[in-house]
């Protein structure tokens, strides 16, 4: 079994440069676990905060499954992140130090676990969107090009 992505966060990848990331697994309910099988999981507006020693995701919406009954949980509650003791402090220390950001970027079961991957990063700035922009519509139209060409 290997690994099966349900959703990433291209907003993430536009709004910060990413340095490191991390695999994180979640404390989830049962039915939270059956829309992620579904694939109803929005991490747009999420973000992460460590709080007394322990990493949560706020913002998260995994959307109510559709046949659960009053057990049905809350779609945008905060849920817990599961990392190692070191890797928090790691996280705390560049947090604090720095002024980075912990961010979702992925959510994806692997060998039946759903696991987050959180990067760490840093705020772009106005400029560096356009220039993320102008570079991925210039690899467009190259590979567009290419494709263009090779039809002949």
């Amino acid at each position: 079994m290997g690994i099966k992505i349900i959703a990433t966060n291209k907003k993430a990848y536009h709004e910060y440069f990413i340095d490191e990331v991390y695999e994180a697994g979640l404390v989830l309910t049962g039915t939270e676990v059956k829309s992620l099988r579904q694939g109803k999981v929005n991490l747009k507006e999420a973000f992460c905060r460590i709080k007394d020693g322990e990493v949560f995701i706020n913002n998260m919406n995994i959307s109510p499954y559709e046949q659960g009954n009053r057990e049905n949980h809350d779609p945008t509650r905060v849920r817990k992140l599961l990392l190692h003791h070191e890797e928090i402090a790691k996280l705390t220390r560049k947090v604090e130090e720095r002024g980075l950001s912990l961010v979702p970027t992925k959510i994806y079961f692997k060998e039946s676990r759903a696991k987050l991957e959180i990067g760490i990063g840093r705020g772009k700035k106005l400029h560096d969107k356009r220039e993320t922009l102008k570079e991925k519509q210039h690899s467009r139209e190259t590979a567009r090009a290419i494709r263009d060409h090779s039809r002949g």
